[in-house]
């Protein structure tokens, strides 16, 4: 697990601090930490329908943003419950784009032990660093 939650930091929210050797690694960290929120044991996702998509922004941060937005519309639009398996960072012109493939299955309440319903990402202390050791982020959940 490349993140944690920060009780501290957002009292009608929900933080996190996730981190990763390199983007692809903290992007997928991030994504956990944000389906972590909604769903308490992650491994009892099945790992059965798959979704692709791509993404590009002039911003690497909202790159992220949009990347973890993601995860919420599959919850709210189709019940999904997903996590990234797979994603691919690169840059051209000074774009950032991304793919990404993810598994998951629809939400069943006897098998996932709900936690709170996350309504966005939110840009507050909304952070994304290079660091010495790969990549950091600083995200904060409205729910």
């Amino acid at each position: 697990m490349s993140y944690e939650f920060l009780e501290d930091v957002a009292t009608a929210d929900i933080a996190f601090h996730a981190w990763g050797k390199d983007l692809e690694e903290l992007f997928i960290a991030a994504g956990d930490a944000t389906l972590n929120v909604m769903i308490d044991n992650l491994d009892a996702i099945a790992l059965t329908e798959t979704r692709t998509f791509s993404l590009e922004n002039d911003e690497l941060d909202m790159l992220l943003f949009n990347f973890l937005q993601e995860f919420i519309y599959y919850k709210d639009s189709e019940l999904l419950l997903l996590r990234a398996q797979q994603v691919e960072i690169s840059e051209k012109d000074g774009v950032h784009q991304l793919s990404a493939v993810t598994k998951g299955e629809k939400l069943d309440s006897d098998r996932h032990q709900q936690r709170v319903d996350v309504k966005a990402v939110t840009l507050h202390q909304f952070q994304l660093e290079k660091t010495d050791d790969g990549w950091t982020t600083m995200v904060i959940l409205d729910i």
